[in-house]
Parts: C-alpha cells; sequence; structure tokens
C-alpha cells in the first residue's frame, strides 16, 4: 500500500472516534511514529510504498480509542520525550505552561517538590531548567512511581522520587522544607466524567483525573495546609487549575493563611493557574 493510502485506511477507522481532520493528523502522527519516517517525509511522497510493522495492532487500539500516546509509549512535553503509560496521566499543553512560569518565578528557590508527579514531567522539566535547585516528587500510584523513575534516569533529571498521598501524610514523607511547592493535582468533577472524550475518560487514570463534586478542591486544600508545615518563610504554592474553581481555590487560599495570590490565565484566556504565597 501507498504511504497515502496507508494514513487513509487508518483515517478511516478513526472516523468514528474523532472529527475528520483530527482522525488524519492521528494517523499521520502514528504511521509516522511506526515506520520512522516523518510527517513530512510520508507527505512529499504519497505514493511510495509504504510496508509498516505493528500497523495492525496499533491500528486496533486506536480504534478502540487508546490515546496515540499510550500506543507509541510516548510524548512530547516542553520539547523532551516522556514515557506514558496506562495508569499514567498523559502531560497536558497547558501544564508546559505552569513550568514556564515556575522557570521564571522561581529562579531562586534552594528545594521545590512537585506534588502528584505522574509521568514526572515537570519534575524533570523543572530539574534540568533549574540546575541550582533540588528537586524532590512525590505520587500515590505506583504506575506513575515507575514511570517517572524511568523518565528520570532517560532524561538525567535529578529529582528525589517517594510515594505519598497528597491528601494524607504527605509533610512526614517529606520532612525537608521546600520554597515551592507545585501540583497539577486532580480537579475534574465527577459530573463532568460523561462529556469527556471516550480516549481520555476509558483509558487514563480516573484516580488522577476526577474528585466528587461535594468536594473538589479537596487536593487544593490538602495540600495548602500540609504547605503551612512544609514551606520556608514566604514560600510558595504553584497550582493547575479547573477553571470554574478558580474563584473558590482562591477563597480557600486565603482562608488557610496564604498571600499575593494570583490567578493566570492560559493561552485562550481560561484561568489555569494560581501561585500564591505563605504569610
Amino acid at each position: 500500500m501507498t504511504r497515502r493510502g496507508t494514513i487513509d485506511a487508518l483515517a478511516a477507522r478513526l472516523t468514528g472516534l474523532y472529527d475528520a481532520r483530527e482522525a488524519r493528523s492521528i494517523a499521520l502522527a502514528a504511521v509516522a511514529e511506526l515506520s520512522g519516517l516523518s510527517p513530512s517525509a510520508l507527505l512529499t511522497d504519497p505514493e511510495a510504498e509504504l510496508a509498516v510493522e505493528g500497523l495492525e495492532e496499533a491500528a486496533a487500539r486506536l480504534a478502540a480509542g487508546e490515546p496515540l500516546q499510550y500506543v507509541v509509549g510516548h510524548t512530547e512535553f516542553y520539547g523532551r520525550r516522556f514515557a506514558v503509560r496506562e495508569g499514567v496521566l498523559i502531560p497536558r499543553p497547558e501544564t508546559e505552561e505552569l513550568v514556564d512560569a515556575i522557570l521564571h518565578g522561581e529562579r531562586e528557590a534552594r528545594r521545590l517538590l512537585d506534588v502528584g508527579t505522574g509521568s514526572g514531567c515537570i519534575a524533570a522539566s523543572l530539574a534540568l531548567g533549574m540546575p541550582g535547585t533540588e528537586v524532590f516528587a512525590a505520587d500515590i500510584s505506583d504506575d506513575a512511581l515507575t514511570v517517572a523513575a524511568e523518565n528520570f534516569q532517560q532524561l538525567g533529571a535529578a529529582v528525589t522520587l517517594r510515594k505519598a498521598d497528597a491528601l494524607n501524610g504527605l509533610e512526614e514523607a517529606f520532612p525537608e522544607r521546600f520554597d515551592a511547592i507545585v501540583s497539577n493535582p486532580p480537579y475534574v468533577p465527577e459530573s463532568d466524567r460523561a462529556a469527556m472524550h471516550p480516549n481520555v475518560r476509558d483509558h487514563e487514570p480516573g484516580l488522577a483525573l476526577f474528585v466528587p463534586d461535594d468536594d473538589a478542591i479537596r487536593f487544593y486544600r490538602a495540600i495548602a495546609r500540609a504547605g503551612r508545615r512544609m514551606l520556608t518563610p514566604g514560600g510558595r504554592l504553584w497550582f493547575e487549575i479547573y477553571e470554574r474553581a478558580a474563584a473558590e481555590i482562591v477563597r480557600m487560599l486565603g482562608a488557610e493563611g496564604y498571600t499575593d495570590t494570583e490567578v493566570r490565565k492560559d493561552l485562550f484566556g481560561k484561568p489555569r493557574m494560581v501561585c500564591t504565597r505563605l504569610k
């Protein structure tokens, strides 16, 4: 089959899950990954013959709704390749904005903690971008801890990784004091589950996504309370947030003794990040 035909055939199998444009984009990326050819090479000579090993298995997984990142085993984040697989949340572009803000806003931090590290994308990016900062990372998921450790080793990121529950006993797991704590915790209300795209809802770990409707900011509150004991005087919290929870999170942080709280918007103008300082 030709390069064009291979991409068209795969895109056709995905059109029931995605719109035509996204289906073709996923098909092109998958064929490029499996063939070892760049997307531009595939498009430049579309009539060249192409045999792709493992394409049928990948196509079946994609057609079943599995995210492309899990099928190929990695994703790009902040200019680096991170391993991902089932049980580990796939990093999002908005989290790159959080990393960028911290890299510019915490240049003097001596010690930093990433809570709920998942794939380790935040911790590794900060460790590599802030070589003078001692970076720590926590997660409660064994799957996440395994993948994060692999990514730290592969990228040469010096990160101290420990198993810890963000909701209970975080300060016992990390007796150190930190100049900054960052977290992209679970924040999607359970009531939003049904509206999510099936490739996220049915394949990415619910543990890293969903929170009860009646306590949607539970992780932010728990981390803020732990932060009162874990942060150095004037230390800062950095959170990625659910846009509809911004006002509630700001009120909570004020009640917990934080000041200079700033809500920042993402590239699409949605509230997506909070930075606050311990009094």
